[in-house]
């Protein structure tokens, strides 16, 4: 599964980082453990760990905390056996979630690892093969990671209570977390485009096809769904999701066109050189200091991110020890 340290960090606003540690780290040690046998030195429920897998799993997180360090970085022995154990026992845990997690979440979470990483689908297969782990590994170690965090949401975060006071101080103290400086639009969009040679005919229907594509939006269809359907764009592909843009990054026509609009309005047809779009704005950003109503929740679940990592040693130290039957033999 992956360090204690690497569990931690998921309770935190970043989990993509972990799922791309991961990658690396646990092909090397599957295929190391199949190389060699070594001798028992403890079990989880029953399942034997060699002392070569504690060799290997020292190895693999001392390279996944930082590649440029010797892969035999020197640590305490008994320490690293705890946390293989504790990782054992976490990983068979989170298996029980398995029936809570979708193939859309997983989809999500891959995207997110993308966006994060700044790479594409392409980029990202080249890297897996690269490494000699085939896409359907990568994906099943995807699914392990996400059934470990709803694990973790719901024995871990969701007993965390924060109380109004707790985030209104946490607004006042901070303000410099929520004051806007440059003003962004986050933006998706659908496209219809027009040939270059297209006839005055072809235009009026492209443009018909642009406006009925635009009601279905309007009157509440997935706007995703419509830009997979109906886009002739490359965003198509993630459901139409642009990115962040400043107002000067905008095409004239795109910026007018969505100047008086609110997070989560629709504009009008907008014509371009390009052909006919559709754009929704995801978010808007503008400078200042944003109201405390609007980052309510980015406010508790930061309070939450914080207070879960020491609760979280607790269940794992405490509850989760005690529903799994654990032997060392040292």
């Amino acid at each position: 599964m992956h360090s204690r340290t690497q569990m931690k960090r998921w309770i935190g606003v970043s989990l993509i980082a972990a799922g791309a540690i991961a990658l690396v780290a646990g092909g090397a040690a599957s295929r190391a453990r199949a190389e060699v046998i070594d001798g028992v030195v403890a079990s989880v429920d029953g399942d034997p760990i060699t002392s070569h897998d504690v060799k290997v799993y020292n190895a693999s997180n001392s390279a996944s905390a930082n590649p440029n360090a010797p892969l035999t970085t020197p640590q305490d022995p008994d320490e690293i056996l705890k946390q293989l154990i504790q990782d054992r026992m976490l990983k068979s845990e989170a298996h029980n979630y398995a029936d809570r997690v979708t193939d859309d979440e997983i989809d999500r979470y891959i995207q997110n690892i993308e966006q994060t990483n700044h790479i594409t689908d392409d980029q990202l297969h080249a890297q897996l093969k690269s490494e000699g782990v085939s896409d359907a590994e990568f994906r099943e170690r995807m699914r392990e990671q996400v059934e470990a965090m709803t694990m973790i949401d719901k024995e871990v975060r969701q007993k965390i209570e924060v109380s109004d006071s707790e985030i209104k101080h946490y607004y006042e103290d901070n303000p410099g977390e929520f004051t806007i400086t440059d003003e962004k639009y986050q933006l998706a969009q659908i496209l219809i485009a027009v040939p270059k040679n297209a006839s005055p005919q072809q235009v009026i229907a492209l443009r018909d096809k642009a406006e009925a594509v635009r009601k279905q939006a309007v009157k509440g269809a997935d706007f995703g769904g419509l830009a997979l359907q109906y886009s002739d764009d490359d965003s198509k592909t993630k459901g139409g999701e642009l990115g962040e843009f400043s107002p000067s990054d905008l095409n004239d026509q795109v910026a007018a066109g969505i100047r008086n609009l609110k997070p989560g309005d629709i504009s009008q047809v907008i014509r371009t050189k390009y052909g006919f779009h559709i754009i929704k704005v995801e978010a808007h950003q503008t400078p200042g200091l944003q109201p405390l109503n609007e980052v309510r929740g980015q406010i508790r679940d930061k309070i939450q991110s914080a207070q879960s990592r020491g609760e979280f040693e607790k269940w794992v130290d405490t509850d989760l020890a005690k529903q799994h039957y654990v032997e060392t033999l040292q």
